[in-house]
């Protein structure tokens, strides 16, 4: 009986849990019922995985109106494969929060940061299994607005300015994602996903489809930081408390792709998108350059986080590269690099928001002859240094070649050869952390400092043992992106 709630039981767990917190009022009991809901969260987004695997796509009727007069949450491998990855992340992020918010915020604020917490989770599950493009909306804010609270949360009154330019940018892509939504009601009159798809196909005055198209295009890019629309992420991920740096990197640009994904492919359709329309161009030449240009900002980077902040502008980039390429290999490599980051942009910031509890600040000065001082956080920085370069034995290796295949595929050796040299900066950045924390020695008045608790570091650990695992054994994370790919190529929401 329970198998058959499981879409629902995705959204509503963390979505009750949220006013639960609240009342409850206690730091302790916050932190374990968000601990246990992001668990349970992984669970169920496994559980539905393998129930898509099994018996093909799931449909779920709210309040038991059929589609597409009612709302329906319909999974298929694509957005499974999504909600693996928010549930994975959010079930590693959770326990490693509770000394880092310990030493963050003021105690009568934690239980605030978990009830965020919880609504931000619920917000990107929903918009990953909802197949309602107004209720992709909702959720979208639900998401949003809770972050906006998370990032204002952070320690210095920097956090606030970087929280105000996300609320500012993200509205405007909400405003543009809902205009354009409205501009394919009024065409369609449905907004069911897999509903408008097929009415979609029936429409001959293709001007409001367009105008649809660009406004879902850049309010969509606005949310994944697509270069040159990036400009809210820097500050946000380098102001934020270490948890949320975490959780945002690795899943809610991700979970934008996806929507991106969702309706570039299922809704309106690759063929009228990349071939009648000059959108191929476009995409490729915005995420060549920001694939080079991010990259290099980023070795230029005094502070840690901010370093890695332009980095993941840099990997947005190559997932669209794969977006744009159109082809299986590409996509997988877009698909599979949408994983594959999130997990090693979680180890990444998990572990540098182990330095800076240790050491109050992230620059390159506090890092210097870290090796010594915190030698597990700097080895697992320099392992999942190497998957963002995407060195063979990681899990970027995995995503970077496939993009490299799908290049080739299209005869276009340049462009392969582009994502090989921009991959080569990444070293530049890297090694700037190498040097400082391994070949330098302590700036003076420094002070000493150990590892951070086991409560950050054996979650940290974690993500970087994945970046590793998922370079060696790729059965879930190729196999579900090419299960992904399938269902994206064929068309079907």
């Amino acid at each position: 009986m329970i198998g058959e709630h499981l879409p629902a039981l995705q959204v509503v767990v963390p979505l009750v849990a949220a006013p639960l917190i609240v009342l409850l009022r206690s730091a302790p009991l916050a932190w374990l019922l968000a601990v246990g809901v992001s668990w349970a969260s992984l669970v169920i987004a496994v559980a539905l995985l393998l129930q898509v695997q099994s018996g093909g796509v799931i449909s779920y009727a709210i309040g038991s109106w059929p589609p597409p007069w009612g709302i329906e949450y319909r999974v298929d491998a694509l957005n499974a494969y999504v909600l693996v990855l928010v549930g994975l992340v959010a079930s590693v992020v959770a326990p490693y929060a509770r000394s880092s918010v310990a030493a963050e915020l003021p105690r009568e604020r934690h239980y605030l940061f978990y009830c965020m917490y919880m609504l931000c989770l619920a917000g990107l599950l929903g918009i990953a299994i909802t197949g309602d493009a107004f209720n992709l909306f909702v959720f979208l804010e639900i998401s949003s607005l809770s972050t906006y609270v998370l990032i204002a949360l952070g320690r210095n009154r920097r956090a606030l300015l970087a929280a105000y330019q996300y609320l500012i940018m993200g509205t405007i892509g909400a405003t543009f994602y809902v205009i354009g939504i409205g501009l394919l009601y009024l065409m369609t009159g449905t907004l069911n996903l897999a509903d408008m798809a097929s009415r979609l196909r029936e429409v001959h005055e293709l001007r409001p489809v367009l105008a649809a198209l660009a406004f879902i295009t850049v309010g969509v890019s606005l949310k994944l930081a697509l270069f040159p629309l990036h400009f809210w992420l820097p500050n946000a991920y380098a102001c934020a408390p270490s948890p949320v740096t975490a959780f945002l990197a690795a899943t809610a640009t991700k979970v934008s792709v996806y929507v991106l994904l969702r309706f570039y492919f299922s809704v309106f359709g690759a063929a009228f998108v990349f071939e009648r329309l000059p959108m191929r161009g476009l995409v490729l030449t915005l995420s060549v350059l920001a694939a080079v240009t991010a990259s290099f900002v980023a070795v230029f980077q005094q502070d840690l986080k901010r370093m890695f902040a332009y980095s993941s502008v840099a990997q947005i980039g190559y997932i669209t590269l794969g977006i744009a390429l159109v082809n299986e290999n590409g996509l997988a490599g877009a698909v599979v690099h949408l994983f594959n980051h999130g997990v090693t942009k979680a180890a990444l910031f998990l572990l540098v928001g182990g330095i800076a509890l240790r050491t109050g600040q992230v620059t390159f000065e506090r890092v210097a002859g870290l090796g010594r001082r915190m030698p597990l956080t700097s080895l697992g920085i320099v392992i999942a240094g190497l998957s963002l370069i995407g060195t063979p034995g990681t899990a970027g290796f995995i995503s970077k070649w496939y993009l490299v295949l799908g290049a080739l595929d299209r005869g276009e050796w340049w462009l392969a050869a582009l994502i090989v040299a921009s991959s080569l900066i990444a070293v530049a950045y890297v090694w700037r952390f190498v040097e400082a924390a391994y070949l330098r020695e302590p700036a003076p008045g420094v002070a000493g400092s150990g590892e951070a608790p086991d409560g950050m570091l054996v979650p940290a650990w974690l993500m970087v043992a994945a970046c590793v695992y998922f370079g060696l054994d790729t059965s879930y994370s190729l196999g579900g992106a090419r299960a992904a790919v399938a269902v994206l190529l064929g068309g079907a929401p």
